[in-house]
């Protein structure tokens, strides 16, 4: 008999689609370990700015990815040995992450980093492409969606909670940019892997998303005994 395929909870989604709290919630409900997969390349981004890396310097990103270690704790990323602050969600980063996150050598140098952490157990993987490359045999497969609105509103709080001024409108337009770099990208683009379970969470709260997601793995797990 085959062994049981370890539960990989994959959640894909387009910035400000409520990815990161869902996420964290889902982890929370069943136990397992949280895996931001965003969070590692904004932190990349957020080096390579810190070093005067251009984000348009694929093999630059390159030779930084490969010499970057990069792990995940209970309080979140620990970049090269040193957790990571709200620095890599600021407005330069996030004028830069999908630039840097299109280059083929720097996805491949981050993917296999997702992999090895995500074959040490249970986990819940979120990003723009689990479902579809890095883990494309995860038994559960959710993507969420949400308004353009919503998801300016959302990124909007999480900036100023840095300390940083932000302008809905700007912010708007970034999201509406970010989502077509990401999503005709040629190296993994941000799409619903086929057998995704679509989750609009527009007006929704993130107890409710997170309610039907572990509703969808604990039925994931039942059946499999």
């Amino acid at each position: 008999m085959d062994p049981p395929v370890p539960l990989v909870i994959a959640i894909d989604g387009p910035a400000g689609a409520g990815k990161t709290t869902v996420a964290r919630g889902v982890a929370r409900a069943l136990g397992i370990a949280h895996l931001d997969t965003g969070a590692m390349y904004r932190a990349l981004t957020a080096k390579a700015l810190a070093r005067g890396v251009e984000p348009t310097n694929a093999a630059a990103l390159a030779e930084l990815a490969d010499g970057t270690g990069m792990t995940f704790a209970a309080d979140g990323l620990v970049v090269d040995g040193s957790p990571v602050g709200p620095e890599i969600r600021g407005r330069e980063v996030n004028r830069w992450v999908s630039t840097v996150a299109a280059h083929p050598k720097v996805r491949a140098a981050l993917v296999a980093m997702q992999r090895r952490m995500m074959a040490e157990g249970e986990i819940v993987a979120e990003g723009r492409d689990i479902g579809t490359v890095v883990c494309p045999d995860a038994p559960v497969k959710v993507f969420l969606t949400a308004s353009p609105e919503e998801r300016a509103q959302r990124r909007h709080a999480e900036v100023e909670a840095t300390g940083e001024p932000a302008n809905l409108e700007d912010l708007r337009q970034e999201i509406t940019h970010r989502d077509q770099t990401d999503s005709t990208r040629e190296t993994s683009p941000l799409v619903p892997a086929e057998d995704a379970v679509l989750l609009d969470t527009t007006g929704k709260t993130p107890e409710q998303v997170v309610d039907a997601i572990v509703q969808m793995a604990r039925r994931v797990t039942a059946r499999d005994r």
